[in-house]
């Protein structure tokens, strides 16, 4: 509940930033002045018209995603790329409305403008959001199997506060740690059930290939979040990617890597 209300807020603020910017764009280009050629409210309105439309772009990219980082240059673009569209839509809304033009050049400001203000103001709300719900233990986690690739992760969940707050530690076949990083080892995986009980939203298998049917069914069966590491699978060069056959999800590992295709992972 708390991640809802957490991301209706995102959504809200996101509109606010990107009227904000266009606000902003119309100042810096026009001056600190209310021009009679062209109205700030007329100029606004288009704004308001555009901004829902932008939104709705913006989400489909899924930057408002749990696990998305907004840091990334891949995040960089996808925003970018939305505020060029929401140029585009505000040029065409202003023109409908009022079959006129303006200023090339406060459309580019626009542009930079809302690109840099919405990335930045992501990058502040990811702070707010990772930490808020890392410390409310919104999204409870249990890590199967320990091997060094899960102990990294562990360490980084925790370092990075992550949302998906690691709690519970299994492994099939026992592991002489009490704990991993401050994350309690439970023991075998014959306390699967008892573990999932305790409010467990999200299990992440590391391990343990052959159980991968058993902790998908558990999971199913308690409505929680399955993951699983490509290195329980034997893809390590993390090179993987999900795409889709005739509708069909498949997992790709690509024997050349194009750097100029990176974009559309």
């Amino acid at each position: 509940m708390r991640h809802k209300f957490l991301i209706i807020i995102w959504l809200l603020t996101d509109l606010v930033v990107f009227m904000g910017s266009y606000a902003l764009a119309y100042f810096a280009r026009v001056g600190f002045i209310l021009s009679s050629d062209f109205p700030f409210d007329v100029f606004m309105k288009a704004v308001a018209l555009t901004a829902p439309l932008w939104l709705i772009v913006l989400m489909t990219t899924r930057t408002f995603a749990l696990t998305r980082r907004q840091r990334t240059m891949r995040n960089v673009a996808y925003i970018s790329y939305c505020a060029l569209v929401g140029v585009a839509l505000f040029t065409l809304i202003y023109y409908f409305q009022y079959n006129a033009f303006f200023s090339r050049l406060l459309l580019v400001t626009a542009f930079v403008l809302s690109t840099v203000c919405t990335w930045a103001w992501h990058i502040v709300f990811e702070y707010i959001l990772r930490y808020y719900l890392h410390t409310k233990t919104e999204f409870p986690t249990l890590i199967v199997g320990v091997t060094r690739e899960s102990r990294e992760l562990v360490a980084k969940l925790n370092r990075e506060k992550n949302p998906l707050k690691p709690v519970a530690i299994l492994d099939g076949k026992g592991c002489k740690d009490a704990e991993i990083d401050g994350v309690p080892v439970r023991g075998k995986l014959n306390k699967l059930e008892d573990v999932l009980s305790g409010g467990i939203t999200h299990l992440i298998q590391c391990n343990d290939l052959e159980q991968s049917l058993n902790l998908l069914s558990a999971c199913r069966k308690n409505k929680i979040t399955y993951m699983v590491l490509p290195s329980v699978f034997g893809i390590v060069e993390r090179d993987e990617k999900i795409e889709t056959l005739e509708g069909q999800p498949v997992t790709m590992v690509s024997p050349k890597e194009n750097p100029l295709m990176w974009f559309f992972k």
